[in-house]
């Protein structure tokens, strides 16, 4: 009786000390160990049963749960396994369609096949509308940029094997089944039923409009606005400071591009201008704006001009331009131009390369209204300087209708009088020729300005 009293105080003991020191106690002992501990100090073989039995229900619960947990593990790991085997087979048919089309030779592309792989896109895309299925809809988006990427380049090779073909093409899909940004050039496709501006040519190739009395329809499409940013600021006020030094001293109380247009207009509208003036005008202030390190840059790794002070043979001969020029020039010029024309993107050249530039809406053109100065303060002048100062041929082509502009490096550029899209006259609204009428000048004169 004494030794089952003994036993129990033991017990009751250790139960207080377990019960002030439990935090103590799991942290430092063994869950097994304190099990076996107290299973020692209970002296019935009942109670030591029932406490047995609850411990091993515990570890039983641990053990299934341990079970559940690996085969959740199991079951996320077939899950992903199961997205991983669907994503590569998706990558594997989309690799698969763009190699189909791309591997197309150029001169076995037709129209045809370019509305058959709208058909096909038009069809993935109505699917995906209709299915909810997260699986199936990420397949579907996979296609469909497979398609649209495959598609740019079968008219990309559509317009290196035909140009006219192209622009039917263009014509017939845009903007019904093709997004007039996702052309690969926009020079001579129609704006919804806005056609572009043109020449109109006799047989010899020659205006046959070419009296300076015809006018020029402006442009009915809403203005863009313009958002400048801090380099766009900053770059326009260099550029209008350098304007002003090479026009003698011309500026205007105006801000912004306002400003500018207005100090171009009063430079051309000077007693005895000459178009030659404004192009040596704007040539200067382009190199002063490129300051007198980035020209020699362009031409040794652009153009491809040995320097002069070598000793060589090869001494100011050019060796370019080198093959990446054109296209890197596309890269860079967005940024550093966005300032007078605004917003631009690369695009491709008319004869499908690369080395295009598409102006959205020009800020030069539409703020000014004005041919005259889109032709001897921006166009001309632009072409000769990257001729003359860079190395590199320029063709500015703008689009009176719809105030677009395309600019392709590495295109030798026409003459005004010989380009097809360029017509001659006046714009309507020119506030320069206004101007100009309003001071009693002779029609003749009044058209000189904006004429070829």
């Amino acid at each position: 009786m004494k030794s089952v009293l003994g036993y129990q105080c033991v017990l009751l003991c250790f139960g207080a000390f377990h019960a002030t020191s439990s935090s103590a106690f799991t942290t430092t002992v063994p869950e097994p160990v304190t099990s076996r501990i107290i299973t020692r100090f209970i002296p019935f073989r009942a109670n030591r049963r029932i406490f047995q039995q609850q411990n091993s229900n515990e570890e039983s619960t641990k053990y299934n749960s341990n079970i559940i947990n690996n085969n959740d593990s199991a079951s996320i790991s077939k899950d992903l396994n199961r997205h991983l085997m669907a994503e590569l087979k998706e990558a594997g048919e989309s690799v698969s369609l763009l190699y189909r089309y791309l591997s197309k030779d150029d001169q076995q592309v037709t129209p045809n096949d370019i509305v058959q792989l709208c058909d096909e896109l038009d069809l993935v895309m109505m699917q995906q509308r209709q299915i909810n299925n997260p699986d199936t809809s990420s397949s579907l988006a996979l296609k469909q940029r497979a398609l649209e990427f495959s598609r740019y380049h079968l008219l990309v090779k559509l317009m290196r094997k035909d140009y006219s073909a192209y622009v039917e093409t263009a014509k017939f899909l845009s903007p019904g089944r093709i997004n007039r940004l996702d052309l690969p050039n926009v020079q001579d496709v129609p704006y919804n039923d806005i056609m572009p501006s043109m020449a109109i040519l006799g047989t010899n190739g020659q205006n046959v409009n070419d009296d300076t009395d015809s006018l020029v329809e402006d442009c009915t499409l809403d203005d863009m606005k313009y958002q400048e940013s801090l380099l766009d600021k900053i770059l326009l006020n260099i550029f209008r400071n350098l304007v002003e030094k090479n026009t003698g001293g011309i500026s205007s109380p105006k801000k912004g591009i306002e400003g500018l247009l207005e100090q171009g207009r009063t430079f051309m509208l000077q007693p005895n201008q000459t178009p030659q003036a404004q192009h040596t005008m704007v040539k200067e202030t382009l190199g002063g704006l490129m300051t007198p390190v980035l020209p020699p840059f362009y031409r040794i790794f652009m153009s491809g001009i040995v320097p002069n002070n070598l000793g060589t043979p090869w001494d100011g001969k050019q060796i370019g331009p080198w093959f990446y020029a054109p296209w890197l020039t596309t890269m860079v010029t967005p940024t550093f131009f966005g300032f007078l024309v605004g917003p631009s993107r690369p695009n491709r050249r008319k004869d499908g390369q690369r080395g295009g530039l598409v102006v959205e809406k020009c800020k030069f053109l539409q703020e000014s209204g004005c041919k005259g100065l889109c032709l001897h303060q921006c166009k001309i002048p632009a072409q000769e300087f990257f001729k003359e100062e860079l190395g590199l041929d320029l063709t500015v082509s703008p689009n009176f209708a719809t105030q677009e502009c395309q600019w392709s490096f590495g295109e030798k550029p026409l003459a005004p009088e010989d380009d097809p899209s360029f017509p001659s006259g006046c714009l309507k609204g020119c506030e320069s020729r206004l101007v100009m009428v309003n001071e009693n000048r002779s029609s003749a004169a009044s058209m000189v300005s904006c004429s070829r």
